[in-house]
């Protein structure tokens, strides 16, 4: 893997670049699609490449481990094969849903045990086995095995587990390269940066991974539930000490307002669940503002869903029929919802690195935040 930086705005740090891999450039800053199981959710991978424009979409290790299972994607020549997505993938390690799932989980030296949430059979997680195991899938970038701590833990908590996930990484770092890709490419390894909320922790983390010297790195730990001043805090503290030279991804981020804060901070690459989860709720983020479509002030509103966005679904369907979709019930309401927020959060990095290349971005950065906050 390849990065390029490109540019970087003169009134913050926000920066333009661009990312090569196997399967295809990626340019930055980028909002990628969040594809759990194999499949961004509602979504076609046709209207994934050819509306929303995505770039690179995520697969997540733990969900891919248990289904379909290892087997069945290395048969199918990896994840790209099984799926039929020919631009990059990243998948996860897992550490977040370890997190998630606390009660059905046990953290030890070695790893952690869990238990499947689908029937309930017994795993074990090893910064090893989970190297091994996206060696399987097939990813372009992966992730290394970490702890999530929980959000606003205590500092003696947080150390520890930073401490854990320092460990692991190393053991990461090592099974990753005495291994090789199964599918013919070249696959990266992105070290976490841990530390909950604590800067000198965080100080510690990020000079941790700056030092195994990987292709790029990203910021774990944040969007779990702490205040949003304290997630720009510890992302002001962290950037300036990584990296200048390689891509910085921040984990699970977040709201329109939330990608272009942090893009101002640095940040380059970006993945959330809000987006499809979002839609399928019926709240749609647009060039405007924020709209839940069942409110009843759309139900004779025939103008475009988004009139001043690109991509299909966002110009072609009217408010009013995406409502009686959405309140009918339809499998379609929840399509055209979930297009239209990945095209928005698309077509948002997009205009964000135009105005870092046209050297603007913070004079826009400031109207866009309010805009895409507002209630309509």
């Amino acid at each position: 893997m390849k990065f390029s930086l490109l540019a970087t705005d003169t009134n913050s740090r926000a920066r333009a670049g661009i990312v090569e891999t196997a399967h295809g450039a990626i340019e930055t800053p980028i909002f990628m699609p969040v594809g759990t199981v194999g499949t961004v959710k509602a979504v076609h991978q046709r209207e994934l490449m050819q509306d929303i424009k995505a770039q690179i979409i995520l697969g997540n290790t733990y969900h891919l481990y248990l289904r379909p299972g290892l087997d069945i994607l290395q048969q199918a020549g990896g994840l790209h094969k099984f799926n039929g997505w020919e631009k990059p993938i990243l998948t996860d390690s897992g550490g977040y849903q370890v997190y998630s799932l606390a009660q059905m989980r046990k953290i030890k030296e070695e790893g952690v045990t869990f238990r499947s949430h689908i029937d309930g059979s017994k795993h074990v997680f090893t910064p090893e086995n989970v190297m091994d195991t996206q060696r399987r899938i097939g990813a372009d970038i992966i992730m290394a095995f970490d702890e999530c701590p929980p959000a606003m833990s205590d500092y003696s908590y947080a150390k520890k587990s930073m401490e854990l996930t320092h460990r692991w990484l190393k053991r990461c770092v090592k099974r990753f390269d005495e291994t090789e890709g199964l599918y013919g490419y070249d696959q990266t390894l992105f070290p976490i940066v841990q530390g909950a909320v604590y800067k000198d922790l965080r100080a510690e983390s990020a000079r941790f991974a700056s030092d195994l010297d990987r292709e790029g790195y990203a910021i774990g730990g944040l969007a779990v539930g702490e205040p949003t001043e304290v997630m720009y805090e510890m992302v002001d503290y962290v950037c300036p000490l990584l990296p200048a030279h390689k891509p910085r991804y921040l984990m699970g981020v977040g709201t329109p307002a939330n990608i272009l804060e942090n893009i101002a901070l640095g940040v380059d690459m970006f993945d959330c669940v809000m987006p499809t989860r979002n839609a399928r709720n019926g709240m749609l983020f647009t060039t405007e503002g924020i709209m839940n479509i069942k409110n009843k002030k759309w139900e004779a509103d025939f103008s475009p869903i988004d009139a001043g966005l690109g991509g299909h679904v966002s110009i072609h369907y009217t408010k009013a029929y995406l409502r009686h979709l959405v309140q009918a019930g339809e499998m379609l309401g929840a399509m055209i919802a979930s297009v239209h927020n990945l095209t928005f959060y698309l077509w948002l990095v997009g205009e964000a690195r135009k105005q870092i290349l046209a050297g603007t971005f913070a004079e826009w950065k400031t109207g866009m935040v309010e805009k895409v906050s507002r209630r309509m």
